[in-house]
C-alpha cells in the first residue's frame, strides 16, 4: 500500500518483473476489504496514509489475529518510529529513498522465513498456518472456519493454556455465544485430531499437545 501513484505503480511492476504476484493500493480505506478476498506472502505498508495511518492498520491487522508479515516502507527514519512499528506487530523496515532491489532481497527474506515458520509439525499432525490445512499421519482433515480458528489460536498459543474466554473473543468476537459453543467445537475437533492431542484443566482452559 502506496498513496505515492508513481512510486507505487513502478515497484509493481518491478516486483511483477521479478516473479511476484502483486496488488497495489493507494487508499488506505481498501486496505482489510482486500484482505478479506485474498491471502498474501507479505504486505508491504506505507505509513504516512490519508484517511487511516499505517500505524493504525498495522495495529488493527494484529489485533484480528492477521500474522501475514508486514514492511513497513516509509520516510519516517527516527528510531522511535521503527520501535513503534516494531511493538505493534511489524517484520521489517525499510526507509525511503531506497534501492528497489533492497527491498525484493527484503521481502524474499521474509517469505522464506515465513515459510519455515508457518509449516510445523507437532506430533503426528502437521499445520499450515498459512493455507489453513490440516493433516494428521499424512490424511488431510477439513475443519469448518469456526473449527479452524480455534485450532489455529491454540496451535499459535500452545507454550500456554488458552481460556474459554480467549477463544470466544478470537472465533466469535461480539457474536452472543456461550462456553458451550467452545465446548462443542472443542469436542468436534477431538474427534478429528489424535487421542489427547487437545488437553484441558479446569480454571485454566485448552492446550494442545506439541
Amino acid at each position: 500500500m502506496e498513496d505515492d501513484r508513481l512510486l507505487g505503480e513502478s515497484l509493481k511492476e518491478y516486483l511483477e518483473s521479478e516473479g511476484f504476484w502483486v496488488d497495489w493500493i493507494y487508499d488506505s480505506r481498501e486496505f482489510f476489504a482486500l484482505l478479506e478476498v485474498s491471502i498474501y506472502d507479505a504486505i508491504v505498508l506505507d505509513l504516512m496514509m490519508p484517511h487511516i495511518s499505517g500505524e493504525e492498520l498495522l495495529r488493527e491487522l494484529r489485533e484480528k489475529g492477521n500474522t501475514t508479515p508486514v514492511l513497513i516502507l516509509t520516510a519516517k527514519g527516527r528510531l522511535e518510529d521503527k520501535e513503534k512499528c516494531f511493538s505493534l506487530g511489524a517484520d521489517d523496515y525499510l526507509t525511503k529513498p531506497f534501492e528497489p532491489r533492497e527491498l525484493l532481497l527484503r521481502l524474499r527474506a521474509l517469505h522464506r522465513r515465513t515459510v519455515r515458520q508457518e509449516r510445523l509439525k507437532l506430533k503426528n499432525v502437521e499445520v499450515d498456518l498459512r493455507a489453513g490445512r490440516v493433516w494428521v499421519e499424512g490424511r488431510e482433515i477439513k475443519l469448518s472456519k469456526k473449527e479452524w480458528l480455534m485450532f489455529k489460536y491454540l496451535v499459535e498459543n500452545r507454550d500456554r493454556f488458552v481460556s474459554t474466554e480467549e477463544l470466544l473473543n478470537y472465533v466469535w468476537g461480539d457474536e452472543p455465544v456461550g462456553d458451550e459453543v467452545v465446548r462443542a467445537h472443542i469436542k468436534n475437533l477431538r474427534r478429528l485430531l489424535p487421542e489427547g492431542f487437545i488437553v484441558s484443566q479446569k480454571g485454566r482452559g485448552y492446550r494442545v499437545e506439541a
